[in-house]
């Protein structure tokens, strides 16, 4: 089966395709002039790709639906993480790559252990591992 492509709007593709890439993802694709593959996708893992579409292009695929603005969270992106070091270390690669910090590496109180992290377009990532985990 196809992965799932997940489209989401992005102010600047060069900072974008920077950041998925020093957070550990490849993008797919022939670079355009801007040395970023057109359209940018970054393979998250088998199942899921995520494309990002300029901003201002993105209402002629949302037709006549709103486009949240920046800052405005519609959803909450997630990765499963076996262990709390490899929370860590995602979360780390995540902040070095510029990441804004939504919530640091902790053990919330309905189990797990998880951390958040804002990319440069405000798109929420979650990496926890399961409740009960840690």
């Amino acid at each position: 089966m196809a992965p799932v492509l997940l489209a989401l709007p992005t102010d600047d593709r060069v900072r974008t395709h920077a950041f998925y890439r020093d957070l550990g993802f490849d993008a797919v694709g022939e670079p355009a002039e801007d040395g970023v593959p057109e359209p940018l996708q970054v393979v998250v893992n088998d199942g899921l790709w995520l494309m990002f579409i300029p901003r201002g292009g993105f209402g002629w695929v949302t037709g006549e639906h709103d486009v949240a603005a920046p800052g405005v969270s519609e959803c909450l992106l997630g990765l499963s993480a076996d262990t709390a070091a490899e929370v860590d270390t995602v979360f780390a690669r995540a902040e070095a790559a510029g990441a804004a910090v939504v919530e640091r590496p902790t053990a919330p109180p309905w189990g797990g252990y998880s951390a958040t992290f804002a990319d440069p377009d405000g798109h929420l990532w979650q990496v926890a591992t399961p409740p009960g985990q840690s």
